[in-house]
């Protein structure tokens, strides 16, 4: 601050030199730069405050034009000046053209918008608990994904939500406030440290675990194929992130769980997801989310999603849907029975297919 004065005339003339005119012309093109200009902006319609027709009624008086619901992805690529959509998928989301920033907007400010990407809305959505449920969130902040699963639940049954970063624990708080979440109990404690058998947790039935990753799916970061994080660190955040599912998969009232991250890497993905069910297999299996999603994991795990800025215009993502294996009458596994019904389709799976 001191100098300010100084580099600010010291940017000016350097803008003059290169013959630009704002700041970001003076950046090196890059593959990831290319991408950011390729994802929208999306905006979640936050319904613990509003609903979408408002925020639509909202935004047309502020001189956007609504196009209604999205047809195809080559519609949303095609999204310019002051237009926006309605997702195809999920009915709460909502599309403007990339970079429109939206941080200095009352919405936004007021906690009736959250501007949370696409793909990261994906977990809370697939997972679906239902209202006056208890859920898990297991590595929660910033917490939109929180605020995203008490508006699935109408703010009715509980969340306990954990991290271990006190100052991200506390931006949370803030922003759940904001977005009139009241049903989220903040933990500051390790989720591997919490006791599954605790009397407390006894009707937990859903958990999200969105782990720790490498976040090489994250746009804006400089991707140049798998080889971006060295093999010893996938290897470490890959046994981390096996030990957490482990965990979560021990709470004995779950029945259903979403594994996410926002990587691009295998290790980070199927592999761990596969590598877990060989152990806990005999209780959980795997179930196809969202079968109309157009990108799918990779070998085995076609019933896992993945999202990316080329085919599904959002950040870098993976998901993973887990269900409880449930017993028949005689106390036989489906296993043991021969039998692999398919799994109930929860309300925003059948939005999904009914697309």
């Amino acid at each position: 601050m001191k100098h300010r004065a100084r580099l600010q005339a010291e940017l000016a003339r350097l803008k003059v030199q290169k013959k630009v005119s704002h700041n970001e012309d003076l950046l090196p093109p890059t593959a990831a730069a290319d991408q950011g200009s390729r994802v929208p902006r999306y905006v979640r319609v936050n319904l613990l405050k509003t609903c979408v027709d408002d925020v639509v009624d909202y935004f047309k008086r502020q001189g956007y034009a609504y196009q209604g619901k999205a047809a195809s992805l080559e519609e949303v690529s095609s999204l310019s000046g002051k237009k926006f959509l309605l997702d195809m998928d999920l009915p709460e989301l909502l599309i403007f053209p990339p970079q429109t920033d939206l941080h200095q907007d009352q919405l936004y400010v007021a906690g009736h918008i959250i501007l949370q990407d696409k793909a990261s809305c994906l977990p809370a959505f697939l997972l679906d608990p239902t209202p006056g449920s208890c859920v898990i969130d297991a590595c929660a902040a910033p917490g939109n994904k929180t605020s995203q699963l008490a508006a699935v639940l109408k703010n009715k049954g509980q969340i306990f939500a954990f991290d271990l970063d006190s100052a991200r624990l506390a931006t949370m708080s803030s922003m759940l406030v904001r977005a009139g979440v009241t049903c989220c109990q903040l933990a500051h404690q390790d989720f591997l440290a919490t006791d599954p058998a605790d009397p407390k947790y006894s009707k937990v039935q859903y958990i999200l675990l969105d782990p720790s990753c490498s976040g090489s799916g994250i746009v804006g970061r400089p991707l140049d194929g798998e080889d971006t994080a060295p093999p010893e660190r996938l290897q470490a955040l890959a046994r981390f992130q096996r030990k957490m599912l482990v965990h979560a998969l021990s709470f004995p009232a779950l029945q259903r769980l979403v594994y996410s991250t926002c990587s691009v890497h295998r290790e980070e993905n199927e592999d761990v997801v596969q590598e877990v069910l060989e152990q806990q297999g005999k209780d959980f299996r795997l179930v196809e989310a969202a079968p109309s999603w157009p990108s799918r994991g990779f070998a085995k795990a076609k019933c896992c999603l993945r999202a990316s800025p080329e085919e599904t215009l959002t950040t870098g993502f993976f998901v993973a849907v887990l269900e409880r294996r449930h017993t028949g009458a005689r106390g036989t596994s489906e296993r043991e029975a021969g039998a692999s019904p398919a799994p109930a389709k929860t309300q925003s799976e059948r939005a999904l297919v009914q697309k």
